[in-house]
């Protein structure tokens, strides 16, 4: 009989640390997917790299159209007889060449949105490593392991990496550039 007091109490603990384990679990994904404003954090996150690409698409048009007709009144002003006109496509080519530097003004914009996605991203980091810490590492890593064989891309999405991090370009740009030559 006392056996099986002990075995009921060893029971009973089970299941109260895996209510408690569950419990906190999903505090834990709920913090992750809470909403931030109107949005979760990885709503957030996609909206300001999709603002970063606009803007950093809005300014480069912007910059080869101003650059673009700064060449057409460069070609006008070798053609011009009049200090008048000469004077007039300077002014012209100046406004042009401001305004395609006030283009270029989008990266402090751009790195405020970076800013705010590395934000949420060490966040989603944070609770993914307490998740990790609640289910245990040794059996997070074998699950890793797992998935890893299942989810090897193949075809095309093997070779999509994006361009390469400067630590992590195996040639420079000088010996790119020596190929062209």
């Amino acid at each position: 009989m006392a056996d099986r007091a002990v075995n009921d109490r060893q029971l009973k603990s089970e299941v109260v640390s895996l209510v408690q384990y569950i419990k906190r679990f999903r505090e834990e994904i709920a913090q992750m997917v809470a909403a931030d404003g109107k949005q979760t954090r990885f709503e957030t996150m996609s909206d300001q790299l999709d603002a970063i690409v606009g803007a950093t698409e809005d300014a480069t048009q912007s910059i080869l159209e101003h650059m673009e007709t700064v060449d057409e009144l460069v070609e006008k002003l070798r053609g011009a007889d009049k200090a008048a006109d000469r004077e007039a496509l300077c002014d012209q080519i100046n406004e042009k060449t401001m305004a395609a530097i006030e283009a270029c003004t989008f990266q402090d914009i751009t790195g405020q949105r970076v800013t705010k996605i590395v934000r949420s991203m060490k966040f989603v980091e944070e609770r993914v490593n307490v998740m990790i810490d609640l289910w245990g590492h040794d059996e997070i890593n074998r699950l890793a392991s797992e998935f890893a064989e299942d989810t090897k891309p193949e075809g095309d999405a093997a070779l999509l990496n994006g361009p390469a991090l400067k630590k992590e370009a195996s040639i420079s740009q000088d010996e790119i550039d020596k190929l062209f030559d």
